[in-house]
C-alpha cells in the first residue's frame, strides 16, 4: 500500500487505532472499533468521517452557470448562491461517468464535488466541455481537506466546537444541499448539510493545514455527545440503508440514469448537454433496473451475487450490486439490477447465497428513512 496516498488526518487516525484500506487510490481508514459501534452512533448519536479523499473542483467565469449546464446531466444554473444540487456527469453514449455534487459560490463560480476514483475522469470531462465557453475550472483537491460530521446531533456537534466561528448562516437556519461560510481558528470553513449517510449532518471543508486542528476540535465537542470515528465500512452499510448508489457498484459507464432510478436528475428539456442524444436512444425496454431486496436470516447477498425468479430453476434475472446485514434494520438488504419483469414491489425473488437460494422480496427504495 506504499503508493496509496494518505490525507493530511492520516496521523490522527493512526493514533486512533484505525484499521486502512485502499479506496480510489488513498489508504483510508476503514474501521476505528467496531462497524456495528460506528453504524450505530451515527444512527443515534453522530460520527465522525475524513472524505478527504474526494475531489474538488471550481468552474468560474461569466458563462460557468451555462457550461455546467451543457457539462452536467442536471440544469445548474438556476441553483440560488448558497444552494446545492446533486447531479450526473454523462458520458456522450448517456452513461454515467460520475455523480456530484453542485454547489453555487457566487454569480460566476460552483464547487463541483467529485468522487476520488473518478477525480482524473470528471476532471477531463469538466475541461473538455469548457470549450467555447467564457469559464475556467481548478483542481483544488490536494490543498483541500473534507470532514463529514454525520447523525442526529450533527448539528450540537458543529455548533459546539471551539474554533469554529462567523458562521453565515447559522447552521439552525441552514437548509439541506445548502451550505454556510465562516471560519475555523482563522482559516476560511465552508459548512455544506449535505451527507452520505440518511442523516442529518455536515461536511466541512477546509485548507489541509487547519483540518487536524477542526479534526481534533469535532472529537473534543462531540465525545460528551456521542459522537465517534468512523470508517468507510459503517459508511457503506449507512448508505446502503439510505438507498445511495455507490460508483463502480449501482453507477458506472454501462449504467444510464434511468436504470439507477436516477431520471429525476436530467433535466431532459434543455436544449442541449453531453449525454442527451445518447440518452434518447440508448435503453431497451428490457434493459435492467434498480430494486432494493430484502430477506430474513442472517445471510446477506453481496455485489457479484445472481438473483433468480425461482427458487430451484431458470435462468438468472439479475444480480446484486450492494448488499449486507443491515445493523439498524437487524436484516439482510441489498441493491440489485434486475429484469424489469421482475421489479415491482412486492416481487419474490431469490439470492443464490455461496450456492444456496435465500428468498428475497422486491422493495422500494430506501430501505431506511430518518424521523425528520
Amino acid at each position: 500500500m506504499t503508493d496509496l496516498r494518505t490525507t493530511s488526518l492520516h496521523d490522527r487516525h493512526e493514533a486512533l487505532g484505525a484499521s486502512f484500506t485502499d479506496f480510489g487510490g488513498w489508504l483510508m481508514p476503514v474501521r476505528y472499533s467496531s462497524d456495528l459501534a460506528e453504524h450505530h452512533a451515527v444512527r443515534t448519536a453522530a460520527g465522525l468521517f475524513d472524505i478527504s479523499h474526494m475531489a474538488e473542483f471550481t468552474v468560474e467565469g461569466a458563462d460557468a452557470g451555462a457550461c455546467l449546464d451543457y457539462a452536467l446531466a442536471g440544469a445548474v444554473s438556476p441553483l440560488s448562491v448558497g444552494r446545492a444540487k446533486y447531479s450526473l456527469v454523462l458520458a456522450e453514449s448517456g452513461g454515467i461517468v460520475d455523480d456530484v455534487i453542485v454547489y453555487r459560490i457566487a454569480d460566476r463560480r460552483f464547487l463541483v464535488i467529485a468522487n476520488a476514483g473518478n477525480r482524473d475522469a470528471v476532471a477531463v470531462a469538466l475541461r473538455d466541455r469548457l470549450a467555447g465557453f467564457e469559464a475556467e475550472l481548478e483542481d483544488h483537491t490536494d490543498g483541500m481537506s473534507l470532514i463529514a460530521v454525520q447523525g442526529p446531533v450533527a448539528r450540537a456537534v458543529v455548533e459546539a466546537t471551539a474554533g469554529i466561528a462567523d458562521i453565515v448562516p447559522a447552521l439552525a437556519d441552514l437548509r439541506y444541499y445548502a451550505w454556510s461560510s465562516g471560519s475555523f481558528e482563522g482559516s476560511p470553513l465552508f459548512v455544506a448539510r449535505t451527507g452520505y449517510t440518511g442523516e442529518d449532518g455536515f461536511e466541512l471543508l477546509v485548507p489541509n493545514a487547519a483540518a487536524p486542528g477542526l479534526w481534533d476540535a469535532l472529537l473534543a465537542a462531540g465525545e460528551p455527545l456521542g459522537l465517534v470515528p468512523a470508517g468507510l465500512a459503517a459508511r457503506d452499510t449507512l448508505r446502503l440503508e439510505a438507498g445511495m448508489p455507490l460508483y463502480g457498484h449501482e453507477l458506472s459507464l454501462d449504467v444510464v440514469p434511468s436504470q439507477a432510478g436516477l431520471g429525476r436528475v436530467v433535466a431532459a428539456d434543455k436544449e442541449d448537454f453531453v449525454g442527451k442524444a445518447g440518452l434518447s436512444a440508448v435503453v431497451a425496454s428490457d434493459a435492467p433496473v434498480l430494486v432494493g431486496l430484502v430477506s430474513e436470516g442472517r445471510r446477506a447477498g453481496r455485489a457479484g451475487y445472481a438473483v433468480f425468479d425461482s427458487a430451484d430453476a431458470g435462468s438468472a434475472v439479475g444480480a446484486i450490486t450492494s448488499g449486507a446485514l443491515s445493523p439498524t434494520l437487524g436484516h439482510p438488504i441489498a441493491m440489485a439490477f434486475v429484469s424489469p419483469a421482475v421489479s415491482e414491489p412486492g416481487t419474490p425473488l431469490f439470492i443464490d447465497v455461496r450456492g444456496t437460494r435465500i428468498p428475497a422480496t422486491v422493495t422500494a427504495l430506501p430501505f431506511y428513512r430518518r424521523n425528520s
